[in-house]
């Protein structure tokens, strides 16, 4: 017969988790497959209504329930002992929790599942037989403790009374223990004696209460003993007393005193345990046998044992003694001495200290289970839990001392994947004792994340005439999920180009890597731009996936010529009539071609390659070719040239064809279009905006250096015009040519002397290290103009002067004549040429008049051997008969107009200079040949 029973109470529910406890009722030894419960029907969760309805434990049991996972059907999986599992338990219960997981919603439930007993088991004695002497003079209700019968059953089917056989002078007496056992003793109810009957035989029978009864019995041999005339009394037959479980080995329990009156060994009194007495009393107590005092042998612990039943027997060292017994109880006493224990059990977990969560689970689901326990009793017990860690998650009492640990929001794994919780468990004893218990929260990953692409459009430009199977790019997509979830694969949507052809025959795609291919070589002309759709998509489940639009640009490559369209060419020719009259500028062909491919490269120029007549000229942009002369009988009936079109390319590309004009007879018409040439060349000048713009900019810019330039030139001849005037007369003679002598100025040339040559013009060179003025000899003598100055003159000196002359060209335009031909080494010159310092005009107007002192003549530049030497000589000029003084001034007069005109604007002409220099040659001549040579020396 099958028992079965089930009833369940709903202790909490809330939100997307709930708490359930259901209690079932099995029998031990019920056979495997017997029905215990069905957890669907008593929750009322009907599994047809949602498919993924489904129940597993928490944590994984023996093997003695088993559950059903689609409806939780429990039933027993093997037969159950109920004294295996529970011992002497007074209740056997078999307890889980179960997760049910039904719409989208989990229960948990807490199954209780309590054993009956079955009267499996017949009570039994520890010995079959026991000898008992008993004095003839034994007290009437003298009581003699029995051994306890053992049965394994509880409740009802344990031992419920104690029977023995018929005799006049003993009874049974049967009571109850702290410990729920029952216990019996021999109580003396007629006197004995010994004379009469000396042996008893009595035979106990225990019996338990089971249907049908069960028993056991032993067999009590007793033997009366001779008259003695006092045994062992006890003070107390009974006592009880408390211990402390953390009490040290050796504490004294208790002292028990038993009096006789006897004299001698007979009064004598001795203690023990009685014969028969539980090993685990011996093994924990032992007693003085002289002073009867109780200690304590080894540790007691109230979690193991509460309380201790003891009997204690006196006697006397007399012959034929007889003892006396006493009971005691020892209750143990419970102390803090446990520190409460926590127990995680996970919704679900591979690992011991860590749950799983998926990070799809709502508000408030449950998480783990944490039960907390203390072996301690009273306020020892009391337990208080907390959680910390995270404000993720928060603990929710289930039932009694266990709790569930919730989500108090929606969880991420991309955003916290793990969670790092600490459960806290305090009692309420003193000291109070605490449990840290360090748990971690994994978050499991759900495919709620799709591929996102880096990019929402990926342009690409491939050059056309690209080769087949080549890369051009590569798109990537990211999932921020894990393991399958975030694996990402490419492929290409199905789609048609322009033309209608299928986007897989022209592009490929790593499934893995992303990478794309061309499958064929891309013609602009025919196709310039291609759109497609990449699809990325993840292994999860379902799929996600997202997508990109790719967009091809093919580049033009310079790979087609261009062609003539007008004139119609055949044979690469073409003949085109043109007037016997037509004039110069006449418009005779407009070449018109074009190109297929685009932008630069399609931007075609007209060029004429072959023209033996020279008469045609063209316009390179809109190919108009235009006569340059007029047509003339002369040039014949036939004009043949040969044009070419050139590309834009990088690589230009060109077609040439040949066009003959045939000169017919029909003249021009007045209203044909004639070209006016505005240049010489073949190809005309075409203007522009940004033309205009820059040509007009750079006139600016051209205005503005013209007038830095004449800025420049007219400053640096004012400047040259003052400094020209310190240079004076070599000797100590003031020169000046405001001297009111007029007429008696001298106006002559300075030379240097080589030896062996003719004189030579003088040159300064500025480009030595030393301060003094080198004046180097230039080109053979050249006619140079005159120049003198007002405040000083030229004085022989070795010593330096910052104030000195230089008639050096300096190449930057800043002396009346730039001479690029005076460049020459210094440093080669610095040994045979004579320095020159220039004296203040005071000093030389005390020196004398000026008649016959020398005058310093700017020279041009002269190539002087290094190492040669020179002499000066000064050609004086006199007033005399021999020379016109109206021919001097004249000559004088010139030479300052040119010294105007050197101050005052730009520098003369060529022609100009080279006049004034053989006017000034021609007077220097004149003056040597009137003076002659002595007059000459006397100069010097």
């Amino acid at each position: 017969m099958k028992f079965y029973c089930s009833y369940f109470m709903l202790l909490c529910m809330i939100s997307n988790v709930s708490c359930t406890t259901t209690k079932y009722v099995t029998y031990e030894e019920d056979a495997p497959g017997t029905e215990i419960g069905n957890l669907s029907q008593d929750l009322k969760i009907d599994p047809a209504e949602d498919p993924e309805t489904s129940f597993k434990f928490i944590q994984k049991t023996n093997s003695i329930i088993r559950m059903r996972q689609i409806d939780g059907l429990l039933t027993v999986g093997e037969v159950i002992d109920r004294e295996q599992l529970c011992q002497r338990s007074p209740q056997c219960l078999i307890t889980f929790d179960v997760v049910a997981f039904s719409k989208e919603k989990f229960q948990l439930i807490h199954v209780e599942i309590e054993v009956k007993d079955i009267n499996d088991h017949s009570p039994q004695f520890t010995r079959n037989e026991t000898h008992l002497d008993i004095s003839e003079n034994a007290p009437l209700n003298s009581r003699f403790p029995l051994d306890v019968a053992v049965d394994h059953d509880v409740g009802d089917n344990y031992v419920q009374s104690y029977h023995i056989s018929h005799t006049n002078h003993f009874v049974v007496e049967v009571s109850a223990r702290e410990d729920g056992e029952k216990s019996a003793e021999l109580v003396l109810i007629k006197t004995l004696d010994r004379e009469t009957e000396e042996f008893y035989t009595i035979e106990v029978t225990a019996t338990d209460g089971g249907t049908p009864a069960k028993s056991g019995s032993t067999t009590i041999y007793i033997r009366v003993l001779d008259f003695n005339d006092n045994s062992p009394t006890f003070e107390h037959n009974s006592l009880k007393v408390e211990l402390s479980e953390d009490s040290p080995v050796g504490s004294r329990v208790l002292k028990v005193h038993a009096f006789d009156p006897d004299a001698g060994v007979n009064g004598e009194v001795v203690y023990g345990f009685i014969e028969g007495s539980p090993s685990e009393v011996t093994r924990v107590f032992q007693i003085d046998l002289i002073t009867g005092e109780l200690t304590l042998k080894d540790s007691v612990d109230y979690e193991t044992k509460k309380s201790y039943e003891l009997h204690i027997q006196a006697s006397n060292l007399g012959n034929n003694s007889v003892s006396s017994t006493c009971r005691a109880i020892v209750d143990i006493v419970d102390v803090n001495d446990n520190a409460p224990e926590i127990t995680i059990k996970p919704m679900t977990s591979t690992s011991d200290g860590v749950a799983f969560i998926t990070e799809s689970a709502a508000k408030e689901s449950f998480v783990a289970l944490i039960s907390t326990s203390d072996a301690d009793s009273g306020p020892n017990s009391y337990v208080q839990t907390s959680l910390e860690g995270h404000e993720h998650f928060k603990l929710q009492q289930a039932y009694s001392d266990t709790f569930m640990i919730v989500t108090t929001t929606t969880l991420d794994r991309e955003a916290i994947p793990e969670y790092n919780l600490t459960v806290i468990s305090e009692d309420l004893g003193t000291p109070p004792f605490k449990t840290v218990k360090h748990y971690t929260i994994r978050i499991t990953d759900e495919n709620d994340n799709a591929p996102m692409f880096s990019k929402a459009i990926y342009d690409i430009s491939v050059i056309e005439n690209n080769i087949p199977g080549s890369y051009m790019t590569t798109v990537v997509a990211r999932d921020l999920d894990v393991g399958k979830n975030g694996k990402v694969s490419y492929s290409l949507i199905d789609s048609e180009t322009p033309d209608g052809s299928p986007i897989s025959t022209f592009v490929s795609i790593d499934p893995h890597s992303g990478s794309l291919y061309t499958l064929r070589s891309f013609n602009f002309e025919t196709l310039k731009e291609v759109e497609f759709v990449v699809k990325a998509s993840d292994k999860g489940f379902p799929s996600l996936s997202s997508t990109t639009l790719i967009r091809i640009c093919v580049v033009d490559e310079n790979d087609n010529f261009p062609y003539f369209t007008y004139p119609v060419l055949r044979n690469n020719s073409a003949d085109v009539p043109i007037p016997f009259n037509a004039q110069s500028g006449y418009l005779a062909l407009r070449l018109m071609a074009q190109d297929e491919d685009s932008g630069v490269n399609s931007e075609l120029s007209f060029h004429i390659l072959e023209d033996d007549g020279k008469l045609f000229s063209i316009d390179k942009n809109s190919g108009d070719i235009v006569l340059k002369r007029k047509l003339t009988a002369s040039y014949g009936d036939i004009l043949q040239i040969k044009v070419s079109v050139v590309d834009n390319g990088r690589q230009p590309l060109s077609s040439t064809a040949t066009v003959r004009f045939v000169v017919t007879d029909t003249g021009a018409q007045e209203d044909q279009v004639v070209i006016l040439l505005r240049s010489k060349n073949e190809e005309t000048l075409e203007f522009d905006v940004w033309t205009a713009v820059i040509i007009g900019f750079a006139g600016c810019c051209v205005l503005l250096l013209t007038a830095i330039i004449i800025l420049t030139v007219t400053c640096t001849i004012k400047r040259r015009r003052r400094n020209f005037g310190r240079d004076a007369m070599y000797g100590s003679t003031p020169l000046s040519k405001n001297s009111p002598s007029g007429s008696n100025i001298y106006s002559g040339p300075t030379f240097l002397r080589h030896e062996g040559d003719s004189m030579q013009p003088l040159y300064e060179d500025k480009s030595l290290d030393f301060e003094e003025k080198l004046f180097l000899p230039c080109k053979p003598f050249e006619q140079t103009l005159l120049w003198q100055d007002e405040k000083y003159c030229m004085q022989r000196s070795g010593s330096s002067n910052t104030d000195q002359l230089s008639v050096k060209d300096s190449g930057k335009g800043d002396s009346d004549f730039n001479d690029s031909d005076s460049d020459m080494s210094g440093a080669a010159l610095k040994r045979g040429l004579t320095t020159f310092q220039p004296l203040a005009r005071g000093a030389c107007n005390s020196a004398g008049d000026w008649k016959s002192k020398p005058h310093v003549i700017q020279t041009r530049n002269m190539h002087v051997p290094p190492g040669s030497t020179y002499t000066v000589g000064f050609a004086p000029v006199h007033n005399t008969t021999h020379v016109s003084s109206h021919s001097w001034r004249e000559s004088h007069s010139k030479t300052n107009m040119s010294n105007t005109q050197r101050r005052t604007g730009t520098l003369p002409s060529y022609s100009a200079h080279q006049t004034r220099v053989e006017e000034q040659a021609e007077t220097v001549k004149d003056a040597f040949l009137v003076l002659g040579s002595s007059e000459v020396a006397t100069a010097f």
